[in-house]
């Protein structure tokens, strides 16, 4: 029993958890390097709005033109898609695959062929 007796009976210890190393204290930021940040993020600002260009549209007619008929036809594909119900959307697609070919039908084998 005396191979025993050295043996320690608390808890285990961990590092950073307790009541004596609650770890390191963070620094309070002063009042004036707050208002320093908001004065140098304020004439940022600014600086961008003199220096910011006026945007122009390089896009040919043609572009222009192939821009508009592609909104105005995804909006068709949306407004369609939201008109039908899932009821009304399963019963298309059991029409659509009843329309096709049974691809999974065994096909007959002659063997006089």
């Amino acid at each position: 029993m005396s191979e025993y007796a050295a043996v320690q009976k608390s808890s285990l210890k961990l590092k950073g958890v307790g009541d004596i190393s609650a770890g390191k204290k963070k620094k309070k930021k002063s009042k004036e390097s707050k208002h320093r940040l908001e004065q140098v993020v304020t004439s940022q600002n600014e600086e961008e709005v003199k220096t910011k260009k006026v945007y122009l549209d390089k896009r040919t007619p043609a572009q222009i033109a192939f821009d508009k008929m592609q909104e105005k036809r995804q909006m068709e594909r949306i407004l369609n898609k939201a008109s039908k119900t899932h009821k009304h959307r399963v019963e298309d697609f059991n029409r659509h695959l009843d329309t096709l070919t049974e691809h999974y039908d065994i096909p007959k084998v002659s063997w006089t062929k």
